[in-house]
């Protein structure tokens, strides 16, 4: 069979219009069929990602386009600014659906609850993206539910006492203000769960305590088949120690003094008690941004908004402080980077540009990345 993405010109093709058409009540003919299916090969990366072949791939994306419609009648209830389903079909076809329907085919050959982990930095819509995965998978037939690693900090007192012991946590979030154990506890119970009987889905409430958060009660849940699990660093693993021998660090600008090199030495020994966690998950997909300084941005954007809305909100300079301690805890480039290429462990990369919107998708299993 000829390669349908050989005579095809990416520019010439507008997808918009074509699965608007099809919204309306216009199904798509065997020319304009062939025509998404060329748009699709024309990125091979995403395209092995999604598992879309020039054989296969056809009876695919009619299966894509049956979901788009079943969706329709849905869309207002997802997490997203008001607005026609028609301004969102380019991140329901390239991303959202497509991710649903692997999600759910994973769960299908497990035969039992699917643990899906989400890693994304600030910014990157990972909590938005996990709250439409959970009302596209029920509308397919699945219960999901999630749980957020911050869902898992110690409690206040716990904090209170280890900030006493080490005042460099000052900031909840880096390794060693998590509760390991209650994590592995509620994902053991999820799995080991009987039908119809609830399981306590911890949660944190950041506004307690002046906003230093504490535990607050459990949602009862049953019946889960998929649990999305993300975080900032969620399956982020240890890197050499020798890496930190050097300050001002050679890649990560913003560790830049030997306190510095210590705090990220210490924090990348911390994470090693992470794993027993991370080996929990079955699936692990990557949010990044394609440059990682864009987050602190995106962070100030939110900020700036919440004040207009006559809410309180940190400065610019606060901000600044913030965020790069979490770089100098973790360094995206150190830490997150790896991931991308870490083809044992992450199943899927999203890179995303400076408006959220996703550059490149790609499997480190069976893609080149390029540098």
């Amino acid at each position: 069979m000829a390669d349908p993405a050989m005579d095809f010109a990416p520019g010439s093709f507008e997808i918009a219009p074509l699965l608007a058409a099809h919204l309306a009540g216009t199904p798509l003919d065997d020319a304009q069929l062939r025509q998404l299916l060329a748009w699709e090969l024309a990125d091979p990366q995403r395209a092995t990602a999604w598992g879309i072949t020039a054989d296969s791939g056809a009876a695919q994306l009619q299966e894509r386009l049956d979901w788009l419609q079943a969706l329709r009648p849905h869309h207002a209830a997802l997490p997203l600014p008001p607005a026609p389903m028609e301004q969102y079909l380019e991140l329901y076809w390239r991303l959202w659906l497509p991710l649903a329907l692997s999600i759910r085919q994973a769960r299908a050959q497990l035969n039992a609850p699917l643990i899906q982990g989400v890693l994304g930095g600030q910014g990157t819509g990972k909590t938005t993206l996990t709250l439409i995965l959970r009302h596209l998978l029920a509308v397919m037939g699945y219960k999901a539910v999630g749980l957020s690693i911050d869902d898992l900090y110690k409690t206040y007192r716990d904090r209170q006492r280890l900030v006493q012991t080490d005042p460099r946590l000052r900031w909840r979030g880096p390794p060693g203000t998590h509760d390991i154990d209650l994590g592995l506890a509620t994902i053991a119970k999820i799995r080991s769960a009987a039908a119809g009987e609830a399981v306590a889905l911890p949660r944190f409430d950041k506004s307690l305590h002046g906003g230093e958060g504490d535990r607050t009660d459990p949602e009862w849940v049953q019946d889960v088949d998929i649990l999305l699990f993300e975080g900032w660093f969620l399956g982020a693993r240890p890197i050499d120690a020798g890496c930190f021998e050097q300050a001002p660090h050679p890649t990560a600008a913003e560790i830049a003094t030997e306190a510095d090199c210590q705090f990220a030495r210490d924090m990348n020994a911390q994470l090693a008690t992470y794993l027993p966690l991370w080996d929990c998950l079955d699936r692990l997909m990557v949010l990044c941004p394609a440059d990682y300084r864009i987050s602190k941005q995106w962070r100030k954007d939110a900020e700036h908004q919440m004040k207009a809305q006559g809410k309180d909100g940190m400065s610019d300079a606060t901000i600044d402080e913030f965020v790069e301690y979490f770089w100098c805890a973790l360094h995206p480039e150190l830490f997150i980077a790896p991931l991308k290429q870490d083809g044992e462990h992450v199943n899927l990369v999203v890179e995303i540009d400076r408006d959220r919107v996703p550059r490149a998708i790609y499997s480190p299993a069976l893609a080149i990345v390029e540098p």
